[in-house]
């Protein structure tokens, strides 16, 4: 995949109106999740994805505290200002389920047990609790 096809698949999954706004939405929430995915998975996802969307993610510094997925969308909200906290979560989401995609079911799992509860959803993921 290309960062040309990987742009169109963010602009059609999020239906934005332009290359320019769903590049913009992707280069933030890849910004954002650069600093939250660590490891081997950070590595397996840089070569998964198109080299411009490696080195985004690969740019960033590891976060030292984890943040919930609230959290995390807040921070894409504030990246793409003026946002709402709606519309970061429908561009945190289209551009996470479409990385999830890309990366496949076993890397997207690892990915996510390296994350707090509660980032399922984001990936376009059941997160399933044991019954009690």
């Amino acid at each position: 995949m290309t960062w040309q096809e990987l742009v169109d698949r963010i602009r059609t999954a999020g239906r934005y109106d332009s290359d320019a706004e769903a590049e913009r939405v992707l280069r933030a929430v890849l910004t954002v999740l650069g600093g939250h995915v660590v490891g081997d998975e950070r590595c397996e996802l840089v070569r998964v994805l198109p080299a411009e969307a490696g080195a985004l993610l690969a740019a960033q510094v590891p976060v030292t505290e984890p943040v919930t997925a609230p959290g995390f969308v807040d921070r894409v909200a504030r990246a793409l200002a003026p946002f709402t906290p709606a519309e970061a979560r429908w561009a945190t989401s289209t551009v996470l389920t479409v990385v999830a995609d890309e990366a496949g079911d076993a890397l997207t799992r690892r990915i996510l047990a390296g994350l707090p509860r509660g980032y399922a959803l984001l990936f376009g993921l059941a997160e399933l609790a044991p019954a009690a």
